[in-house]
């Protein structure tokens, strides 16, 4: 009997070979290597080992854009604001702000800080870190989450001089910024990797080595001291973190772990205390087996499907909802996943702060053979069909999940007369190329920059730049934007959006596949850790059972 009939009793032959070959490849992935070796702890010290998914591409918050890389990040610098133990916003570097009565400007009142080499925290090292995110050469991929300060997008693309950005030093305990509209997620963006300071002394004289651990320079609780590629990165407490008293761990790994299976193995040796992914489709039978371990919960997320516009097939909308209308998103979410993912045809999360949601497309309600009915057609009035198919490439991640989701969409899209090859690829050479426009369909996914629609919708505004993967570009989504940015009542302000994303959603721009949910395996030992909607696990709040957390 086919996989697909052992599972839900009714499918095509060919996407049932298809879903088991990916099947064989997990299988396989259980053989593999185990990975290190718990490292020593040095004596009467107090060590995290966590599993980290992949390895970082860089350590430098202006050039980042990985979740791996920003649990790395978030333990050694600190924004004005920062995650609690719950991932909520509180005081970081700032102690405390102020806003003005229109909201175009903010004031930001700094602690008492310092850098792990002892020079003082200023604002003026995140008036620096402001302008440097934005300078054209730095070329970040998240400058465009800054836009909401005066002068941000004029002089990211070129137009403006630096120094017009409205962010200044009033002294060295004080940092203004000017706002284009109102901006009340203001500290939850804050306390994003984007927002944080860097050290201007270090980096003008380092340059971009200034993220190597022989010169990293921190203001975080931690900072970075070794690095071994493929192997972990390591770092310390910092004795300079104004809160080094409260923090228990002395060191802390990071270890790569692609391989969920093998990082899964791992955790229940002890070689690793907890890891930050679960194979979907293992969790179930975990639960059963090491159920103090399963650690899961909403989380704002969506996986989703980008068409790069570029190419000429996809400048047709009728190809792009064909192929996005004709993916069986209950069968991924519910049979092949079965991680407690929920099928998506919108493309914000449900759970989002101060949102009421965006009305899906039509046919979401339609039974699945009606919409491959539909899709065949689409195709065939944009001229493919068995004579002539239409052919693409999705390119994807190598992670546990996509492992899974990729080779259930080539069928389901087989199964409309499309020839669809895969090609996979580590996970940053695939964002890499989806930064680039190097793929023809993307397997993608967003998690959350801060709890508001905004962090997802702005993905497709025209000048977002890098991380709008498609080049989606339509001036009635601008405006909604624009003014839901300028609208101070939030009921209205939250009905542009959706309407926003329900326009966004009817040009297929990208096709959602299913919301996210947190999957981590943590060792009970581990304290601390508490469940969240963004999935942020500060390391300044864990310890080991045995060893007291400071008060």
């Amino acid at each position: 009997m086919s996989l697909r009939k052992l599972i839900e009793a009714a499918s095509h032959h060919a996407r049932n070979l298809l879903i088991l070959s990916a099947v064989a490849v997990a299988v396989q992935a259980c053989g593999g290597q185990s990975g290190p070796a718990r490292a020593q702890c040095p004596a009467g010290k107090v060590c995290l080992h966590l599993g980290n998914g992949s390895e970082p591409t860089t350590l430098d918050p202006h050039k980042s854009s990985g979740t791996w890389e920003d649990r790395i990040i978030s333990d050694a610098l600190m924004g004005l604001t920062q995650d609690d133990a719950a991932g909520r916003p509180i005081p970081g570097m700032a102690e405390r702000w102020e806003t003005s009565a229109d909201g175009l400007t903010w004031r930001f009142y700094l602690r008492d800080a310092k850098w792990s080499d002892g020079a003082p925290v200023t604002a003026d090292d995140f008036v620096f870190a402001i302008r440097r995110i934005l300078d054209p050469k730095t070329a970040s991929q998240y400058s465009s989450l800054l836009y909401m300060i005066e002068g941000a997008q004029a002089a990211t693309e070129g137009k403006a001089p630096l120094e017009s950005v409205g962010v200044r030093a009033v002294s060295p305990k004080i940092l203004e910024f000017r706002l284009n509209h109102p901006a009340p997620y203001l500290p939850e963006v804050a306390k994003h990797y984007s927002m944080y300071p860097v050290p201007r002394h270090v980096v003008e004289k380092w340059g971009d080595a200034w993220t190597r651990p022989e010169h990293f320079v921190g203001n975080g609780p931690f900072t970075v001291r070794e690095w071994r590629l493929g192997d972990y990165v390591r770092s310390v407490k910092s004795p300079t973190f104004y809160e080094a008293d409260k923090v228990c761990a002395d060191e802390v790994y990071y270890y790569p772990t692609n391989d969920a299976i093998s990082a899964e193995r791992r955790v229940r040796r002890g070689e690793l205390d907890s890891n930050a992914d679960i194979q979907s489709n293992r969790i179930a039978f975990l639960r059963k087996e090491i159920p103090e371990y399963v650690r899961t919960h909403t989380y704002l997320g969506v996986s989703y499907v980008a068409f790069n516009s570029n190419v000429p097939e996809f400048k047709d909308p009728r190809v792009r909802q064909a192929l996005s209308m004709s993916i069986d998103r209950e069968f991924i979410a519910e049979k092949l996943l079965r991680g407690g993912q929920m099928p998506a045809y919108t493309f914000v999360p449900p759970g989002v702060a101060n949102y009421q949601g965006a009305k899906p497309p039509e046919w979401a309600s339609w039974p699945f053979a009606k919409r491959q009915a539909e899709a065949r057609r689409l195709l065939a009035e944009a001229g493919f069909g068995p004579g002539r198919p239409l052919k693409v490439e999705i390119k994807h991640r190598n992670t546990p999940d996509p492992m899974l989701v990729m080779p259930a969409i080539q069928a389901d899209w087989k199964s409309i007369g499309v020839d669809a090859r895969l090609a996979q690829n580590e996970t940053q050479i695939a964002y890499a190329s989806y930064r680039a426009r190097d793929f023809q369909v993307a397997d993608a996914a967003w998690i959350a920059d801060y709890n508001d629609p905004m962090s997802f919708l702005y993905l497709m505004q025209s000048a977002t730049g890098q991380q709008n993967y498609g080049d989606y570009r339509n001036a009635d989504y601008d405006a909604l934007l624009a003014k839901a940015d300028n609208e101070p009542d939030a009921a209205k302000r939250g009905q542009y959006l959706a309407d926003a994303e329900h326009l966004m959603l009817e040009d297929t721009a990208v096709a959602p596949t299913y919301f996210y949910v947190t999957k981590n395996l943590v060792n009970p030992k581990v304290t601390g850790f508490v469940d969240n909607v963004i999935d942020h696990h500060r390391t300044r709040y864990l310890c080991v059972a045995g060893n007291k957390p400071p008060v």
